[in-house]
Parts: C-alpha cells; structure tokens; sequence
C-alpha cells in the first residue's frame, strides 16, 4: 500500500469507532476519521460471527486488495476501519470491491480515480 500503513492498535480502532463516521451496506462498514497527516492508516476488522479463520483471512485479502488498487483514488489524511458483515461471506473480489468504493463515495472520500 503505497500511501497507506495499517491501523494495529486497539486504542487507534476505538478512536475511529467513537469519533469518526460511518455508513454501511449489507457487506461492510465503514469508520472515517480525517486525520492531519500526509498517509491513510486503514485497519479491517472480521470477527467471528462471519466464519472460520480461512474464511476470515480470505475476506481480509479481500478488503485489502480492493483498497490498494483503488488507493489512489482515495483522499489522503485518513483513518478508515472496515468491518466485515455476515452477508460478505460467499462475495467475489468484484462484489467486495464495488461495497467497498460504494462506501467511499458515500463518505466522500473516495474520488473514482483509482486502478493504476
């Protein structure tokens, strides 16, 4: 991720969960925080109640990879955390991918310049 670290702490998580914004679709959630710095920290979170550890990692694979080739089209200075819904289980890349940049235009923060 070129412009991006990702968020590890328990206590940057909750400061984007209590201050930041959020809107949702039936995939993801998304937690925006605009922060004064030149790089975007996001952290994804999927818990149990989605399924088994591999099923866990594949859609953190998956959130990851649609953000990284669609970084550029986000804004810089922000803290973005995902949160995995149930309902993104059984999705294809494409079908994360297009939750995830219907998230970003919603917020805002997401300009369509992306895939570079």
């Amino acid at each position: 991720m070129e412009y991006s670290e990702s968020l590890k702490k328990y206590g940057d998580f909750q400061r984007v969960y209590r201050k930041g914004k959020s809107y949702a679709n039936k995939n993801l959630v998304m937690y925006v925080l605009k922060q004064d710095t030149q790089k975007n920290h996001i952290g994804i979170s999927v818990s149990k109640k989605v399924g088994n550890s591999v099923v866990r990692h594949r859609i953190m694979r998956l959130v990851r990879e649609s953000y990284r080739l669609n970084e550029s089209g986000f804004e810089k200075g922000l803290d973005v955390v995902v949160v995995a819904r149930p309902a993104v289980k059984d999705k294809s890349f494409q079908e994360v991918e297009n939750s995830l940049l219907h998230l970003g235009r919603l917020h805002k923060v997401y300009t369509g310049s992306g895939k570079s």
